[in-house]
């Protein structure tokens, strides 16, 4: 059971965590730091994404899940629990660009928005 919840843990910990890199320039709006941890986190996003890599959350899950007495999964984090909602077909290369694309523009977006507010009130 303790295994179980850990996997679970380690899927929730996951899934903030993309929502963290997708998302995190926005916290920039609020606190000045908030680039210091968020920057690292996007790059980290981006060069899985672009590399084809695994981040080391998944095996972590699917050796949880394993010792839970259940089954781990092939592929990644996305492609396991993300895509089977957004793109039936599976994850390729050219999807996985086009996540790394999302992240850069959806974070370069939000700090270009943060950058502007901050320039208007000095």
């Amino acid at each position: 059971m303790i295994h179980r919840l850990a996997a679970d843990a380690v899927l929730l910990l996951h899934l903030g965590f993309i929502l963290f890199v997708l998302l995190g320039g926005l916290l920039a709006l609020r606190w000045r730091w908030a680039p210091l941890a968020h920057l690292p986190a996007a790059a980290w996003g981006v060069y899985v994404e672009l590399s084809g890599g695994l981040c080391p959350l998944t095996p972590l899950e699917n050796r949880l899940r394993i010792a839970a007495g259940e089954a781990g999964y092939t592929g990644g984090f996305i492609e396991h629990y993300l895509l089977a909602l957004i793109y039936p077909a599976g994850l390729t290369h050219e999807i996985q660009y086009v996540l790394a694309a999302t992240v850069v523009g959806v974070n370069g977006l939000a700090y270009a928005w943060v950058w502007g507010r901050r320039r208007r009130r000095e």
